[in-house]
């Protein structure tokens, strides 16, 4: 557990502390506004592009609610859906008020599908309100390093004055990336999901990657109009772990730029074993 809780210091301080040399020829043409790759072994840097640049980050600032509630632990515990979870859009699990289910399960499938309303229910059970749960994100921000972050929800849609940077969301996929039970069910291609009422369907994770790049082992995407395509993805070969971030580009580039960024960091990065 001590280890655990020092994770945020040790990413933290290798961000901050590392004069990032990235390398003057990095791969060409990659068309986000903002991008960052990360040698996940070291947490240093290899590649950045506009990477302190304030931005809307959509739904992969998720990948924070998820490191928020699994930080409270007890994930086998049941919780109720209540009417206000169900009231958020676009994209839904579509769970009921009065459905009954384990944190883990609404987490997974949370993170697989990209449920706002999953979002809704999560962060009221942990954070008792809305508002509530988002001074814990930004808690968890602060002790990450996210110096220019702030959360207003766990979901990401648009609202007034919250954000991130490239460089932000990599320490908090970092962070993500050793937490087991995140890192499990961000690589899910495919997941299971029994409702309530006994129906079960399969959700298909909305990180195309996953098919597309084998070295790809999971992480998040985002889209709003105002944040553009968003992706945090990583991936490992060969004792190498990079996590490379996007910001602000299109459904069009977003895929074969995030390959083209693992694959030019995994070439590059140290070999090692992440803890």
């Amino acid at each position: 557990m001590m280890i655990r809780r020092l994770f945020p210091l040790v990413i933290a301080f290798l961000f901050a502390s590392t004069v990032v040399r990235a390398a003057s020829e990095g791969p060409p043409g990659i068309r986000a506004l903002s991008y960052i790759v990360v040698d996940a072994n070291t947490g240093v840097p290899m590649l950045t592009h506009n990477a302190d640049e304030v931005r809307a980050v959509a739904s992969t600032q998720k990948i924070i609610t998820a490191l928020v509630v699994v930080d409270q632990g007890n994930l086998d515990r049941r919780v109720t859906v209540q009417e206000s979870d169900t009231e958020a859009e676009p994209t839904c699990l579509g769970v009921r008020a009065g459905d009954t289910y384990t944190v883990r399960e609404l987490l997974y499938a949370f993170l697989v599908k990209s449920a706002n309303d999953v979002a809704q229910v999560l962060a009221r059970v942990t954070g008792g309100s809305q508002s509530g749960f988002a001074a814990m994100m930004n808690a968890k921000a602060r002790a990450m390093g996210m110096k220019d972050s702030y959360f207003v929800n766990p979901h990401g849609l648009p609202a007034k004055g919250q954000h991130s940077t490239a460089r932000d969301m990599a320490r908090a996929a970092l962070m993500a990336y050793r937490t087991p039970v995140i890192r499990d069910a961000v690589g899910h291609k495919y997941l299971g999901f029994r409702y309530a009422s006994g129906r079960t369907v399969t959700l298909e994770n909305t990180n195309e990657l996953l098919g597309r790049m084998p070295e790809c082992n999971g992480m998040k995407t985002g889209y709003t109009n105002a944040a553009g395509r968003c992706l945090l993805s990583s991936a490992t070969a060969n004792g190498r772990t990079v996590i490379a971030v996007q910001l602000g580009t299109h459904t069009k580039y977003i895929w074969e730029d995030g390959a083209i960024l693992m694959r030019w960091g995994l070439a590059r990065a140290s070999r090692g074993s992440l803890k």
